[in-house]
């Protein structure tokens, strides 16, 4: 390697650590630097993980996926339902995938195990370093590198010299406000309330991941791995709520039976309210501080694109970086990462998401009637479920990003 000062991943989250792992892979060393420390790092709240065909494949390249499968659950097919007559719209399957990806299915594996298993891989490989309990507080960078300034356990601050600085740090990202990117966009007024609940749904006809259409309360429900074996379920609020109130056990409890009613109390296992944002950073890269993620760009959960386009950022960083640092490029290279991961996080994983949300929330009769014999037609069709499918687990959106020169 031409520079062998390491590239600084701000962030453990499931982007910083599949980065860390691919450069690794490729001879550059790296320092990732983690507030969370080791004894609260699995504490954080559960959140995403239907991983799609083109994200197992980048698992896959970094030794990851293999530890993922016996933690999730491998999940072929996804429905669409009417909540208002109880009944399935349509049903896509993977299996029109086959001949385009070796995993052709969804992988129900939630966040925390993901980070989990690759943070053990991360410490256990020579050319990473892995700094927990250490909280980024500040950059300078030259032509020659960053200094990175981190505060440790005990409050001293610290610098850290490196080639490039990736922000990995989440939708509050520190680097993207001290670059003074803007975060274009806007955050839905209603929040979301996560409900997760041990009960066999599929008794009542769901698969493992469910999209409900309902013009007044739609929702979504995702098969996870147990012990205990568990659903989670979305449903929007009123902006006007009191937040409280949204998360009383008499609250969830009504939430769920008016979901499906039942005589007994459900089994409740947590449950999380947040808002949803649909934003993209005007700009992906500042010199060598370069973000990725949700440092990014965040987006509605439905259609589970965030985490997914999150790796694959990862994973064109990676391409790039490593070519920069061999001086096989010059860094206008880094350049054509913003301009690939920016342009499919506006145009696609953003158009994407927020058409699904106003898939499942559509009032109108005629719209609504509409849009279900569309995604009917589409899941009888051999060849629109491909072409639905390749769009849906972002395989097409890849192909997209290598056009953009």
């Amino acid at each position: 390697m031409a520079e062998n000062k390491p590239v600084i991943v701000i962030g453990a989250g499931p982007v910083g650590l599949c980065l860390a792992l691919a450069l690794a892979q490729e001879g550059v060393a790296v320092t990732i630097a983690e507030k969370l420390s080791e004894e609260n790092f699995l504490d954080q709240v559960p959140r995403a993980g239907s991983n799609h065909p083109s994200t197992l494949e980048m698992f896959d390249k970094i030794g990851l996926y293999e530890k993922l499968v016996p933690r999730g659950i491998i999940a072929p097919r996804f429905q669409y339902w009417d909540r208002q007559n109880s009944s399935i719209i349509a049903e896509f399957d993977h299996k029109f995938l086959v001949g385009d990806t070796r995993f052709p299915f969804v992988l129900q594996c939630e966040r925390i195990k993901i980070i989990e298993e690759a943070l053990v891989m991360a410490k256990a490989h020579p050319l990473i370093k892995v700094r927990m309990s250490s909280e980024f507080t500040g950059f300078e960078q030259s032509q020659d590198g960053v200094s990175v300034e981190v505060q440790n356990e005990i409050g001293e601050s610290e610098t850290i010299t490196g080639s490039y600085l990736v922000s990995a740090e989440g939708a509050r990202s520190i680097a993207r406000k001290d670059c003074d990117i803007e975060f274009e966009g806007f955050t839905y007024p209603e929040r979301t309330l996560n409900i997760e609940v041990a009960y066999d749904f599929t008794k009542h006809g769901f698969t493992e991941r469910n999209y409900i259409s309902d013009p007044v309360e739609y929702s979504n429900l995702f098969h996870w791995k147990g012990p205990p074996e568990r659903w989670r379920i979305h449903f929007p609020t009123d902006p006007n709520e009191d937040e409280n109130r949204l998360t009383t056990p008499e609250h969830l409890q009504s939430k769920l039976k008016g979901f499906l009613p039942r005589d007994r109390d459900y089994e409740i296992c947590g449950c999380n309210l947040y808002a949803v944002h649909q934003r993209v950073a005007k700009s992906f890269r500042v010199g060598r501080v370069i973000l990725a993620g949700d440092s990014a760009h965040v987006n509605s959960p439905i259609g589970g694109m965030g985490l997914n386009s999150g790796v694959h950022d990862a994973f064109n960083l990676t391409e790039k970086l490593v070519k920069v640092l061999r001086k096989q490029a010059d860094e206008s290279l880094l350049d054509r990462y913003d301009r690939q991961r920016r342009g499919i996080a506006v145009k696609h994983t953003q158009a994407q998401t927020i058409r699904n949300k106003r898939l499942l929330e559509e009032r109108d009769p005629a719209i609504r009637k509409r849009n279900h014999d569309e995604l009917r037609r589409s899941s009888e069709d051999p060849v629109l479920a491909r072409k639905f499918l390749l769009r849906a687990s972002l395989l097409e959106s890849l192909k997209e990003a290598e056009e953009i020169v």
